[in-house]
């Protein structure tokens, strides 16, 4: 099925386009790639989009059900990308979100992808920033991303968030983590999961004592506390005050007019992550051909120095 009819279908709700072209974004070439993103990219921006991650362990995959569960109470149609770790021997993704998730397998108004992040660290994939496009154009009120859960690497979901729940736990020694890995930074809501457990009034007051410690970055927005809300995602408490969090961050955004700079922002990393696999992608076609040989040969006679034997590399490309 070509690209064209599977994004009408799309546009019409239907499921089996949207599994389809997350298939073909997943897996397909860049050729690929470039036709349904040209494609779906008129109709996106109309998603709230929403990160959650943290270290492994908190039960990000426990909250994000319970948060989907909550929304759909609200009326909001939502979908759910999970980067799972990749398997070491077929390269796909473990599923074990959507193992979790199987309370909404029967909702219409749920969609739940499993995305394997293929050894890209960060706690995301290589194609999660186009598999968020294709959510957001079918329609859905929230998308939420949440990430692999890498430990100190996590941080890469505030560029492509529009509000990023940052999830700790108690005696995981986590609010030290967070401060160590600057996801002080990042997070625009804190979430204090497994608040049943001894220890998370502690756990609180650690990350309240750092938010007021931590100088502000220079990105930091100015107006909004980041707020802390204790959950047992378990059972569901918590989790409503949780949602009013993010869609009070939301409202926030929007009544400052921080959300079109933020999507300002992203448009300008993502468009020059794509200049920079353009660039690479020629430097691999190029390979170590004469010109790459002779300037290598150069450079270790000490005839030519690096930067000057890079720039005619660069140049030669065009």
């Amino acid at each position: 099925m070509e690209p064209t009819e599977l994004v009408e279908r799309l546009r019409r709700g239907e499921r089996r386009a949207l599994a389809r072209l997350l298939t073909r974004v997943e897996d397909g070439s860049e050729d690929v790639l470039r036709d349904v993103v040209r494609l779906i990219h008129p109709h996106t921006g109309g998603s709230r989009l929403v990160g959650i991650t943290g270290s492994p362990g908190v039960g990000k995959s426990t909250l994000t059900n319970a948060l989907v569960r909550e929304w759909r109470g609200r009326g909001c149609r939502v979908a759910v990308l999970a980067v799972d770790p990749s398997s070491p021997f077929s390269g796909g993704a473990l599923l074990g979100d959507r193992v979790r998730m199987q309370d909404h397998a029967l909702d219409d108004g749920v969609f739940i992808r499993s995305m394997a992040s293929r050894g890209h660290l960060g706690g995301l994939s290589w194609a999660t920033p186009q598999a968020l496009l294709v959510l957001d154009a079918g329609g859905f009120d929230i998308v939420v991303v949440e990430t692999v859960g890498v430990g100190q690497a996590e941080v890469e979901i505030a560029s492509l968030a529009d509000t990023t729940v940052v999830t700790v736990a108690p005696g995981m020694g986590d609010a030290i983590q967070a401060a160590k890995a600057g996801i002080l930074e990042v997070a625009d809501v804190f979430c204090v999961n497994k608040a049943d457990r001894d220890g998370a009034d502690r756990t609180v007051r650690e990350l309240r004592d750092m938010q007021h410690l931590a100088a502000p970055g220079e990105d930091a927005e100015p107006g909004w506390d980041v707020p802390i809300r204790k959950t047992v995602a378990a059972d569901g408490r918590g989790v409503a005050e949780l949602a009013d969090a993010i869609g009070a961050h939301h409202g926030w955004l929007v009544e400052h007019g921080v959300l079109d700079r933020r999507r300002l922002d992203r448009a300008r990393v993502q468009l020059r992550e794509l200049a920079l696999g353009v660039v690479r992608g020629r430097f691999a076609a190029i390979g170590d051909g004469d010109l790459v040989a002779t300037l290598a040969r150069k450079v270790a006679d000490r005839a030519v120095d690096p930067y000057t034997a890079a720039d005619e590399l660069v140049a030669s490309l065009g």
